[in-house]
């Protein structure tokens, strides 16, 4: 696995309408938007049932406008929050910490593709087994994730499929340092669709010519995108909601590959309706698990505040309105600020009152 040399971190406002017909969505990286460092509330500042939440959140910036959405309906519970930009984690940083009560919760969950982190032994424990536990489903069946490549080598080489990776001859035209492998741009270090593209790379036919590049994703896919203008062939992982597919659209700079899937997933891998697959088909076999969004928090916090768990279990966010925010977002580059995403889940929970209304009823009536 190679290490990326770090681009320029510039994001592109573009305007584009996507072709891809489930979601299209604004991301960046941490930095970009001035939010905190990785950390945040050391164990014992708040406690299980005393009206404290020690709220994380994750390092990609679709998820910001969802967490400070829960961050303000707990509020209105009546808990005192901490502020989620406070403690901008990775998964491999924050699911151990919620295995040990340093965190109450965040609502940055993907599954099944964080199980992993759930199976761990880390999270054994003598009186509780499964000391941390997923709630609700803010998106279900929404977040997709897959393999991309530019249009232009598509249709020249006839791709459709990462298994036609699998000649050494088709992988080569990836291969920018020589080594006999394709470059696939991948994921964030600790992020679990790093350790996912590992798994694919180990055991699917594909794998054996392909090196996952791993370094800031968002200046990397800055990087693809100035490649894919200048006619170069690029190979790259996204998901969505996820900006890459407005800025690097479906059917016209790109295109989807289909790829087995590893053979212990359990869930479907097709997406219907999906714009811009190498077969020309609506559906799309993308080899990765559809994938659920869903809060997850802390046992001991879930068991001393029903009223909080029952609002996490009831939560649903429109992928449309993740959507809207994620583009707005993205249009407006660097000078979109923390105080902007707070107003926009603000906005968010005043649009959508009288249903945010029937969430905190029921949770009141549960405690």
């Amino acid at each position: 696995m190679r290490t990326a040399h770090m681009g320029p971190t510039a994001r592109r406002a573009l305007t584009v309408v996507c072709l891809l017909g489930l979601l299209t969505a604004a991301c960046g990286t941490a930095a970009e938007i001035g939010v905190g460092d990785e950390g945040g509330p050391a164990a014992g500042e708040g406690a299980a049932g005393d009206g404290q939440v020690r709220m994380a959140r994750a390092t990609w910036d679709t998820g910001f406008m969802q967490a400070y959405i829960y961050r303000d309906l707990l509020t209105e519970l009546g808990y005192e929050v901490s502020d989620p930009s406070d403690a901008t984690v990775d998964p491999n940083v924050f699911y151990p910490a919620l295995a040990r009560g340093e965190y109450d919760l965040w609502v940055n969950g993907w599954f099944p593709l964080h199980d992993i982190y759930l199976e761990r032994e880390l999270f054994s424990g003598e009186q509780n087994e499964e000391p941390i536990t997923p709630l609700g489903t803010q998106v279900r069946g929404g977040a997709l994730q897959g393999y991309l490549v530019d249009r232009k080598t598509a249709d020249e080489l006839g791709l459709t499929s990462m298994s036609d990776l699998a000649d050494a001859e088709v992988a080569a035209t990836f291969d920018g340092d020589d080594d006999g492998k394709a470059d696939l741009v991948g994921c964030n270090e600790g992020w679990g669709c790093n350790s996912a593209i590992a798994e694919h790379i180990d055991t699917l036919d594909w794998g054996a010519n392909v090196e996952q590049i791993v370094g800031d994703y968002s200046n990397q896919v800055n990087e693809v995108a100035d490649r894919i203008e200048a006619g170069e062939p690029v190979l790259f992982y996204t998901w969505t909601p996820n900006w890459t597919v407005d800025v690097l659209v479906p059917g016209e700079d790109v295109v989807w590959l289909e790829s087995p899937a590893i053979p212990d997933d359990e869930g479907t891998t097709t997406a219907e309706g999906l714009r811009g697959c190498a077969t020309g088909a609506d559906t799309c076999d993308l080899g990765w698990v559809v994938n659920d969004i869903r809060a997850v928090a802390n046992n001991d916090f879930i068991e001393e505040n029903p009223d909080a768990a029952a609002l996490l279990e009831a939560v649903e966010i429109p992928l449309a309105d993740i959507d809207a925010q994620n583009a707005e977002m993205n249009e407006a580059g660097d000078s979109y600020t923390e105080a902007d995403i707070a107003q926009d889940a603000a906005d968010w929970i005043e649009e959508n009152r009288s249903t945010v209304d029937g969430w905190l009823e029921e949770a009141r009536s549960s405690s």
